[in-house]
């Protein structure tokens, strides 16, 4: 089968009428070339081009591939330059999946400035908690907290995300401070509906604990576990960055100091490997800002 590097070796011979001009155009050996132009004549089963000691001509042949190649090569190279702009500058729409909450608390800050670093792409985002399928729905990427269970599906480790226990002053002078994870079972534990619903499991440098948990409140949003923490209606398990300025302010108060909740793997998911720029810079951006 010809291929289009060969198409490409036959437009400069023919151009130049010379294996030798050719050779130092494309910066290789000219017997290199002219076995590669013999093999071309093999493939395609005629001659294209009639060669003397001084000077090589086209077939009749020779004139019509030659004609017909130029166009494709040429084609080629646009298109070839085309990308190279696009990963300078990639354009297009960007459709990315993600839940509610790390939209809210952790990417809307950056998609500004990731924005105006690539003012060519618009964006669709679709900020809900279902888990959309990229190989039948529209989405260049799907950023999904934990990890991804689906094997058929290409995941990228963008981060961990670190996450502390806290409660409301407010609580902690109702229902006393535990001081230790065992304690979590005689407390109102505000609870996400994952699998870590009902066992917490917990870390200080000395041990890790599972420990089991209960409350009132299951729910599947990580902005109303936060409000109730506030309003004290229990103990929570919270990223530190959604819980610092609660901290700061002295509405949310950490416990427990020593330990930690398992860090959540926040995944940026695709179909395939061979992503388009613009899909590539957004899952590049947000690893290297958030590393």
């Amino acid at each position: 089968m010809t291929s289009l590097d060969d198409m490409a070796l036959f437009v400069e011979v023919a151009k130049a009428r010379s294996f030798r001009g050719a050779a130092e155009i494309l910066g290789m050996p000219n017997s290199t070339l002219s076995r590669r132009i013999s093999v071309l004549e093999s493939a395609i089963g005629l001659r294209l081009l009639h060669r003397t000691t001084r000077r090589i001509e086209l077939t009749e042949a020779g004139e019509i591939y030659y004609e017909r190649c130029k166009r494709i090569v040429q084609e080629a190279r646009l298109a070839h330059e085309q990308l190279g702009e696009m990963l300078a500058q990639p354009t297009g729409l960007l459709r990315v999946a993600l839940p509610v909450d790390f939209g809210q608390f952790f990417l809307a800050p950056l998609i500004a400035e990731f924005a105006n670093l690539y003012p060519g792409i618009t964006f669709d985002f679709d900020l809900s908690p279902r888990r959309v399928d990229l190989v039948g729905e529209p989405f260049d990427v799907a950023l999904r907290m934990g990890e991804s269970p689906d094997s058929n599906l290409i995941t990228r480790l963008l981060f961990r995300l670190p996450r502390m226990l806290y409660a409301s002053p407010a609580y902690l002078a109702k229902a006393g401070e535990p001081s230790h994870p065992g304690e979590l079972i005689n407390h109102q534990c505000l609870r996400l509906r994952t699998i870590e619903a009902d066992v917490w499991k917990l870390q200080s440098q000395k041990e890790t604990v599972d420990a089991k948990v209960q409350g009132r409140f299951l729910m599947n949003n990580v902005g109303m576990v936060q409000r109730l923490c506030k309003l004290g209606l229990g103990i929570a398990v919270l990223a530190e960055r959604v819980a610092e300025t609660d901290v700061a302010e002295g509405s949310l108060q950490r416990i427990l100091s020593d330990w930690e909740a398992t860090p959540i793997a926040i995944n940026a998911i695709t179909e395939t490997r061979l992503l388009p720029a613009k899909t590539q810079r957004f899952v590049d951006f947000l690893k290297e800002r958030w590393r």
